[in-house]
């Protein structure tokens, strides 16, 4: 029987009336994994291949001839806009098989969650917040919600896999799981996947399954590739070259920008003319100044405003009514937006992808190149790569354009190795500890130490931490009143603890800032983190508003909307790349290969960094003379094993170098001045290397190194512990400082000689 035959009725209806001639190898794959074993599944492949259709095609015809006495699958997602957008394909897909289709999160209304609790049913979609808040106030509700729950499917997985939301949602799924004695399915999808196996095995942990990974072969997809760099003021790198033969603009050839206007910004905006796009950027402050800049190069060409914006910090009709315009295809608009737009949200046919400056990760370029090339389309992705111009008398560092040879690098990782980055699974999450702690605790009330250990502690997420850590954790949680000892010798939650659990703000265990919400009349802006005295102007929403009033109690900001352009500040944005990008970009700088997507500007520019880094030494050595007693040190390590390295470095070797007035710039040099010369250095490296076996060594003295969300929660040496072990990447500066060569005190070389990627088909 194939699988197409397994399908219920209305499934098979609902394949023909969308026109579907055949199954994709995915829904094969998943079909046959779904009906036929009892294993855990892990689904990866591109954007737009079915994955959705793939796991509930299957599963929706489980439910049709044995319908689930309770919620039968859960759903969780990444974004409430992912939700919002899931749910609508899903009701559509169910609507001729009786199969109820629930969501639920903070926009959700009351009565819909209400029909939910009286007849829970179907599939049940909502994120790791609201599963969270559900566990917490609907505890005693749970075995009757999920008494015969038998999938949970988890949607863009990798996006949980780099922090401690990925092992909450772990966490709640245990724990419902254990509430409701079931032990459901898990089925994970992604587009973008480094190391499915470790991620595999991650999703299975407690299950007593093994996880399928099908592995489709995919015919290939084309790309629409191109690179172009623009100093912000001044000549561009590439006018005058007439040696160059760059790849010419992909279309269309115009020219209507104001010429006061940024150089990058005018050319996405002539690109952006006529088509339907989106512009990334990496920071919320940087989306907000482009789209302000673009609106008003309409204003000054007399065009009508095509321009929309979508981050975190927007209100939700805001980012709602962006989503709604961008799926109309007779609008040829173009949105601005963070990572808020790189999920599968379906928003229409997309023809084009702007990145400014490059992504942090593999991962983060694929899944927005992903968002093109639906419907017959090439996927296409256009890099505009920004900086200002060196000065003359510039020092090297500053020479050399990071973000282009970090855009060169993570598209010539994907093409020549199709590596992705794989998923931090090796943290010590503290952090999240405390949290799960106080929602057991807040959610069942008065427990026994011994009784809250073995709900906690046995959560397969947690089994780096020791019996003794926790017990660190209790005394501390008891001694500040975040939790209280009964004269029974039990435990129930503090008033500290109740500070922390009554704020809705404690279902997430991501970094939340404090946040003043912006009004202007009836309307809701967004948020900022900051907010500047009355007179002052902010940028929200691709507008600068003038601040009328700031209600500090109650965090309110009222304001009028005004002309002009003005810096927006939502708080600090840092990324974190691996050292195999770093690494990467080091090759880029030594090799001499002119890629395919560059254009001219960035031909010319990576030419001229390519020369004054073998002029300098900068290609090939790590510690480079900049005059006087001043160098520059280029470890190319990843954001983690360069934090370890400059810690290392001011604790391990100062003194013995003479080192003092060190200036990181991470994860990219570090300047400083220094008494020794190279040879020492590196004979110091090496020597403080081979004694490095503690990673609590490189914290600093006194130093509590808050990283996570409930860090400021949790003992000093917790604290400590947590961040030596879980974040800094010591391993990475004992691995470099085996490298350095004992004959010439410089590091050891490597050659990669992977095969060059091409563009076009891959």
């Amino acid at each position: 029987m194939s699988i197409f035959d397994e399908y219920a009725p209305f499934v098979q209806d609902f394949i023909y009336r969308n026109g579907w001639d055949e199954l994709r190898p995915i829904q094969v794959a998943a079909g046959d994994a779904i009906f036929h074993t009892d294993d855990n599944l892990l689904l990866t492949a591109s954007t737009a291949s079915g994955k959705t259709e793939a796991a509930f095609f299957p599963i929706l015809s489980l439910f049709d001839a044995n319908p689930p006495s309770s919620v039968g699958c859960i759903y969780i997602g990444p974004l409430k806009a992912l939700i919002n957008d899931q749910f609508q394909r899903l009701t559509d897909l169910c609507s001729d098989g009786n199969i109820p289709i629930w969501h639920w999160h903070g926009d959700v209304s009351q009565s819909h969650k209400a029909g939910l609790m009286r007849h829970p049913s179907g599939i049940l979609q909502l994120t790791p917040e609201s599963l969270e808040a559900i566990l917490l106030h609907k505890h005693m509700a749970v075995p009757k919600l999920f008494g015969d729950l038998r999938f949970i499917v988890i949607d863009e997985v990798h996006s949980l896999l780099r922090g401690d939301r990925g092992g909450q949602t772990l966490c709640l799924i245990e724990r419902v799981s254990r509430l409701a004695g079931v032990n459901p399915r898990r089925i994970g999808l992604s587009a973008t996947m480094g190391d499915p196996e470790r991620t595999g095995a991650f999703l299975s942990l407690g299950t007593g399954r093994r996880t399928i990974i099908p592995r489709i072969k995919s015919k290939g997809s084309r790309w629409r590739l191109c690179l172009e760099h623009f100093y912000v003021k001044d000549a561009q790198a590439g006018e005058g070259r007439t040696d160059i033969k760059a790849l010419p603009a992909l279309d269309e050839k115009t020219d209507t920008a104001p010429r006061e206007a940024d150089p990058g910004l005018g050319f996405i905006f002539e690109h952006t003319r006529g088509k339907k796009c989106l512009v990334f950027v990496n920071s919320r402050e940087e989306c907000e100044g482009v789209t302000t800049s673009l609106r008003q190069y309409c204003d000054l060409n007399h065009e009508a405003d095509r321009f929309l914006i979508h981050h975190g910090n927007l209100s939700a009709s805001y980012r709602e009514t962006a989503e709604m315009l961008m799926k109309d295809e007779t609008k040829p608009l173009t949105t601005v937006t963070t990572s808020t737009l790189e999920l599968g949200i379906d928003i229409g046919r997309l023809e084009r992808a702007f990145q400014i400056d490059a992504p942090w990760t593999v991962s983060s370029f694929l899944q927005r190149m992903g968002r093109t090339g639906r419907r017959a389309l090439p996927q296409e992705m256009w890099f505009v790569i920004r900086e200002d111009e060196p000065e003359i008398r510039a020092m090297l560092p500053a020479t050399i354009p990071w973000k282009l040879l970090q855009a060169c690098a993570l598209i010539q990782l994907y093409l020549e190795e199709r590596w992705v980055e794989p998923p931090r699974l090796d943290r010590l999450p503290f952090s999240l500890l405390y949290h799960q702690t106080m929602s057991v605790l807040a959610s069942c009330g008065e427990m026994s130490p011994a009784a809250l250990a073995s709900r906690v502690l046995t959560l397969h997420y947690f089994h780096r931490i020791t019996p003794d850590d926790y017990r660190v954790l209790l005394h501390h949680l008891i001694t500040t009143d975040h939790i209280q000892l009964t004269e029974k010798g039990g435990l129930i939650v503090g008033l500290a603890g109740e500070r922390v659990i009554n704020s809705f703000k404690f279902y997430g265990v991501f970094q939340e800032s404090e946040e003043y919400t912006v009004r202007s009349e009836s309307q809701e802006l967004g948020t900022v983190v900051a907010p500047p005295p009355p007179g002052e102007k902010i940028a929200l929403a691709g507008h600068v508003w003038r601040v009328l009033e700031v209600d500090r109690k109650r965090h309110l900001i009222y304001c009028e909307m005004v002309k002009g352009k003005v810096p927006a500040y939502f708080g600090e944005c840092p990324g974190d790349l691996h050292t195999k990008v770093l690494k990467r970009m080091r090759q880029v700088l030594r090799e001499d290969t002119i890629y395919p997507y560059l254009m001219k500007n960035a031909v010319s520019r990576l030419t001229q960094a390519r020369y004054t880094a073998t002029q300098s030494g900068a290609a090939d050595e790590n510690l480079i003379f900049l005059g006087g007693k001043m160098w520059c040190f280029i470890p190319w390590l990843g954001t983690y094993g360069f934090l370890a390295m400059e810690r290392f470095l001011r604790l391990k070797c100062g003194e013995k170098l003479g080192l003092k007035n060190l200036e990181s710039f991470r994860p990219f040099f570090m300047q400083f001045t220094m008494e020794a010369d190279a040879a020492a250095f590196y004979a110091v490296l090496r020597e403080e290397g081979e004694k490095l076996s503690n990673p609590m060594d490189l914290v600093y003295p006194n130093e509590v190194p808050l990283f996570d969300k409930y860090d400021e929660y949790l003992p000093e040496e917790l604290i400590k512990k947590g961040f030596a072990y879980g974040v800094l990447r010591m391993d990475e500066v004992k691995d470099f400082c085996r490298g350095l060569s004992a004959e010439t005190a410089r590091p050891a070389e490597v050659i990669d000689d992977a095969p060059k990627g091409k563009i076009g088909e891959s």
